[in-house]
């Protein structure tokens, strides 16, 4: 993992001002356009991987979750589920789940199937890159795993110091971004 809040709080002490971009949520703009939202687990655009296509990012992810676990027999069922939150759900089911054996490659898994999303997608590549090198934050009041643990108007969200979660995904997708780079 190349970005944390170490490596903020190592830009600090360098001086560094450190910009953040703050998405939640996973609705398409009313105008149908691209915006912070594409940068979601849930965000509605599929793609492929080996001939298997991912109806989103989440679906992904949870997949990728039975495959480490060898559930042959729920990967169909994620594959197929309406919603990424019905992919989620069926993600928790997971037969001979591991916490350890997650913890050492939930990270990567996001970062390759975000990866694959926004390398597939003209439009999606875009918009990640005209990120810039701003911090990218997933300011979900809700989870402390993949986002801060607080809302982007919380006085809270606007130094990493004082955030409530590890903001995982805004770390992989900045990883996502130099890879796009390249």
């Amino acid at each position: 993992m190349k970005y944390n809040t170490e490596w903020l709080e190592e830009q600090e002490k360098q001086g560094k001002t450190l910009n953040y971009l703050f998405f939640w949520g996973h609705t398409v703009p009313t105008d149908g356009g691209i915006g912070k939202t594409c940068m979601s687990q849930w965000y509605p655009i599929g793609f492929s991987e080996n001939g298997v296509q991912y109806a989103t990012a989440e679906h992904y992810m949870m997949a990728q979750k039975a495959i480490l676990f060898k559930d042959e027999a729920i990967l169909p069922e994620i594959l197929s589920a309406k919603t990424p939150n019905d992919a989620k759900k069926l993600g928790r089911k997971v037969k001979n789940f591991d916490e350890a054996t997650w913890l050492k490659h939930r990270y990567e898994f996001v970062k390759q199937g975000n990866i694959l999303k926004f390398s597939q997608t003209e439009v999606l590549k875009g918009f990640l890159l005209g990120t810039g090198y701003k911090i990218i934050v997933e300011a979900s009041p809700y989870d402390k795993i993949w986002g801060i643990g607080l809302s982007q108007d919380a006085p809270d969200a606007q130094h990493f110091s004082t955030w409530k979660g590890l903001n995982l995904l805004g770390f992989a997708l900045m990883e996502v971004r130099d890879e796009l780079l390249k």
